[in-house]
């Protein structure tokens, strides 16, 4: 068994305020025995484009990695940020980064996909593109708690991004987000249960939840699911943290019985029929 922590937060455009919070509960979930700890999207700077600009770090090299580092290595823990803003030759991305318990930073992720959709709450229209640049690249990075495959809120409505983590060897899928309020009631939980079913992962989802300084509101309902697509554990909308195990062997069980990997078909061989 792994023990996990989450932290569930409403995140506002003060990145030392999201820091302490983030401190505060990363050590008490590192005395319940959370030997990797998880935070949301946009963890760290919650706002708007000149926010995230303005917060943007080189990757490896900034104060706010040093703060999230020296978290990580004081705790002895595993340290997941969802996402912050990361300064890049061109433009910023949002990116997801793993510190090891010594405080270095071991894997990232640039989110994949942007989310420029309408939505029917009172901001109505996301841009990110206007204010990320996608990345451009899958991670799967092998840790003692398992080859965690990372992602980043969006894609998780892109199935072939977690069959293809699959196939590089996760074991957890990570899906930190900030999902609005309307779709994550509509979507969230039935997107997140069929990425386990499908690909027989774990999955250790962890949301923004509230109403933000920003105007935005957020789905929150942080949860982890397993390999067969059962819920183990949740929270509600509000920040808030939670503790759950997560067993490997589960991993090997559902894949045993179910060899989906073995069974696909879909592996380019089909040519499309001509009407």
């Amino acid at each position: 068994m792994e023990r996990v922590g989450i932290i569930q937060m409403t995140s506002g455009p003060q990145v030392a305020d999201n820091l302490a919070f983030i401190a505060k509960h990363a050590n008490r979930l590192a005395t319940q025995g959370a030997r990797w700890i998880v935070t949301p999207e946009n963890a760290v700077v919650f706002g708007n484009r000149n926010d995230y600009h303005q917060h943007a770090e080189p990757m490896g090299n900034g104060p706010i990695q040093r703060e999230l580092a020296q978290i990580a290595r004081e705790n002895g823990v595993w340290l997941l940020v969802g996402s912050m803003p990361i300064a890049r030759a061109h433009g910023v991305t949002t990116t997801s980064i793993l510190f090891n318990p010594q405080g270095e930073p071991a894997a990232y992720y640039d989110k994949l996909h942007m989310f420029d959709v309408d939505v029917a709450d009172s901001h109505q229209r996301y841009r990110e593109s206007e204010t990320f640049t996608p990345g451009d690249a899958l991670t799967v990075v092998p840790t003692p708690m398992g080859s965690l495959g990372l992602s980043i809120c969006y894609d998780v409505r892109f199935p072939h991004l977690y069959s293809q983590l699959r196939r590089l060897g996760a074991q957890i899928l990570v899906v930190p987000a900030a999902f609005t309020a309307v779709t994550g009631r509509a979507h969230w939980e039935v997107l997140l249960r069929a990425r386990a079913i499908e690909t027989q992962c774990w999955v250790v989802a962890v949301g923004q939840g509230g109403h933000h300084v920003c105007g935005r509101e957020t789905w929150g309902h942080s949860m982890v699911i397993s390999p067969w697509g059962d819920i183990v554990a949740s929270l509600e909308q509000p920040a808030a943290t939670l503790i759950a195990d997560i067993d490997l062997h589960q991993v090997e069980q559902v894949r045993l019985i179910m060899p989906i990997m073995a069974h696909t078909r879909f592996d380019n061989q089909f040519k499309e029929k001509k009407s």
